[in-house]
């Protein structure tokens, strides 16, 4: 397990935090930083996270953690600050949905420059949310950002839990920054809301296939810990067991309520959000396999 230092913490101790647990600790209003690597942090505000990395010459942010909470960026930003004073260059989007984006307003109007996947600002610009900034610019499939003697990667992986999500990859320090579609040691959330299949299986393989020990997730899962290689293996590993029990289900004419009270998956019920959240991904499946969508 990662040792990561704790910067600055809201009211919750470290191993408070670890004690209760991640969906305890999403009802609890505190946040904390953390020290991954001399350039690289993570904030996490209640039940999310945004990685941020520090430069001589200025901040990446990413994730704008705000919706329903404005407090929240207020903490982000002053947190930045206990680390450095340095301007706050840019903003990364790691995809659309608004509980992790729609925090940008003060970043913009301190000068930041917002970018995210085309996917993401076509449907931004269809939603116009009034608490969501616009991306400045765009990736396809691949960007770098260079400032102040860091080099972050952009990668686009393909669809999966969106079809606009980005992973921020920092290959010197080999640690990568992926959000909602690789939950460490849970469950899927809900119905896997939003979701693309059988493109995800491909995005797991895409990434898999890049440079990176360590993976920081959207969401403090498995007790805070960081992710590994191995973790996205298991999550294939669930989803192909949940797929293929689905599948028969499905031909046995059970989707959905039959399934989902039927199928289990004791290899898993050790992970988070089982009990809660299964069912739902059993009905995304029945979806796929029983009507096609």
């Amino acid at each position: 397990m990662l040792r990561a230092r704790v910067v600055r913490r809201g009211v919750l101790g470290t191993a408070l935090l670890l004690a209760i647990g991640t969906h305890a600790v999403a009802q609890m209003p505190t946040f904390e930083t953390r020290k991954v690597t001399d350039t690289a942090y993570i904030f996490r505000y209640m039940g999310h996270q945004s990685l941020f990395v520090v430069t001589p010459e200025g901040v990446i942010a990413t994730d704008p953690i705000g919706y329903l909470r404005p407090q929240a960026v207020t903490a982000y930003i002053s947190e930045i600050r206990k680390v450095t004073s340095a301007p706050i260059k840019y903003v990364v989007y790691s995809h659309h949905h608004y509980d992790h984006i729609s925090g940008g307003r003060p970043f913009k109007d301190m000068g930041a420059t917002f970018i995210a996947h085309r996917n993401a600002r076509t449907r931004l610009e269809a939603l116009r949310h009034p608490d969501v900034v616009l991306p400045d610019v765009v990736v396809d499939d691949r960007s770098v950002l260079e400032l102040g003697g860091v080099r972050v990667e952009l990668h686009y992986v393909g669809r999966n839990h969106s079809d606009n999500s980005l992973v921020v990859l920092l290959p010197k320090e080999r640690l990568l920054f992926a959000v909602d579609f690789i939950p460490i040691g849970t469950v899927n959330f809900r119905n896997m809301l939003d979701s693309y299949l059988p493109d995800w299986f491909d995005s797991l393989d895409r990434v898999l296939a890049l440079e990176w020990d360590r993976l920081i997730p959207g969401h403090p899962y498995a007790g805070g810990r960081l992710g590994t290689k191995e973790d996205v293996r298991a999550l294939k590993q669930f989803m192909a067991d949940l797929s293929d029990a689905v599948r028969l289900a499905a031909d046995q004419g059970k989707c959905w309520d039959q399934a989902m009270k039927e199928i289990r998956l004791p290899k898993y019920e050790k992970w988070g959000a089982y009990d809660q959240d299964l069912p739902g991904n059993i009905e995304r499946f029945c979806a796929y396999w029983g009507r096609g969508f």
